[in-house]
């Protein structure tokens, strides 16, 4: 993860690419995030893929359309396929040892010339259009990357100058300034029986129940995805409830409990959980402090159910926190 060099402004001819791609967004007149339709990435030479980050338009000079623009930071050149460029603009681009020439299709009539002494064949446009195309740009990242609304406020007090709205654009470096730690990964394993895994968490009620219930216990079978929730009125009740489901699952369902996931809370690891869990030869695995997603299963279960218990009283006019979720068994597909 890193932020990516200035925006290239300069557009490259390639008869080989089967659309338009640029490295930055900015560039562009409109941009969105890729659809369902959109390719979600690039196929390079050597057969690696550069992640699609947007899509967009834009329109250059001598009303030149370049649609269905796929931006990938990972880019270092942006590229005009000259199959699309020809039947969006309805043009002709020819090649010669000293550049090329875009000429419309009916009339033959030279749109633009484009010299080049180089080994590539640039699409050279005139200074002043480039830097008018790209005001907004430019003050986005010079004040810091700012919202749209402050943006606008700025352009429309006269504060600057820009005759371009950036709205839909979408910045890399915006994404990962404002990132405050690093992504976590998809977890691809899954439990191959009952009862191989279970996840457990525990929820603190702002309000007690009507029967002094604080607290509920959640344990979710990672196979099957059942779940059970005990109602606690301690936390210190937490062990003797997860040595009594331990009980439960050996007589009800003739096995045992393998492994436990669970958050570093101290109604989970201390010395009699310790001992009970080495006693019966069950592995657990703790998060990391400050690391919840990494018992993300239990922790969105928890979510799942507060949604759907508060859904609930709303509806039956009974205010918040009357009472807390008495279900013992559930089914979560």
């Amino acid at each position: 993860m890193s932020l990516q060099q200035p925006p290239q402004q300069d557009w490259y001819f390639d008869t080989g690419a089967t659309t338009h791609m640029a490295s930055d967004a900015g560039i562009l007149s409109t941009s969105t995030i890729p659809s369902s339709h959109s390719p979600s990435s690039i196929i390079v030479g050597n057969g690696n893929l550069l992640p699609v980050v947007s899509t967009g338009s834009t329109v250059l000079p001598h009303n030149l359309h370049l649609n269905k623009v796929l931006v990938s930071p990972n880019l270092i050149k942006n590229l005009i396929s000259v199959r699309q460029f020809t039947i969006d603009n309805n043009c002709t681009v020819e090649f010669d040892p000293f550049g090329c020439s875009v000429k419309d299709l009916p009339t033959r009539n030279e749109i633009v010339r484009c010299n080049s002494s180089g080994p590539l064949y640039p699409l050279q446009l005139p200074a002043s259009a480039l830097l008018a195309s790209s005001t907004s740009s430019l003050w986005h990242q010079r004040l810091g990357h700012p919202g749209h609304e402050v943006l606008s406020r700025l352009a429309h007090s006269s504060a600057i100058r820009c005759n371009k709205s950036a709205s839909n654009s979408i910045w890399h470096a915006c994404q990962l300034g404002r990132h405050v730690r690093l992504p976590f990964h998809m977890s691809s394993t899954r439990a191959s029986r009952p009862f191989e895994l279970i996840h457990c968490d525990l929820w603190t009620s702002p309000v007690a129940s009507v029967s002094g219930h604080k607290y509920y216990l959640v344990i979710l079978d990672d196979f099957s995805h059942y779940l059970w929730t005990f109602p606690l009125r301690l936390k210190s009740d937490t062990f003797s409830t997860l040595s009594d489901f331990f009980s439960y699952v050996r007589t009800q369902f003739n096995t045992s409990v393998q492994g436990l996931q669970c958050d570093n809370g101290r109604e989970f690891d201390n010395s009699s959980s310790r001992i009970f869990f080495l006693a019966n030869g069950v592995r657990l695995r703790m998060s990391c402090p400050h690391t919840s997603p990494q018992n993300g299963k239990a922790e969105r279960i928890i979510r799942s159910i507060n949604n759907v218990v508060r859904s609930l009283l709303f509806q039956a006019s009974i205010p918040p926190g009357f009472g807390l979720p008495h279900l013992t068994l559930l089914h979560i597909s």
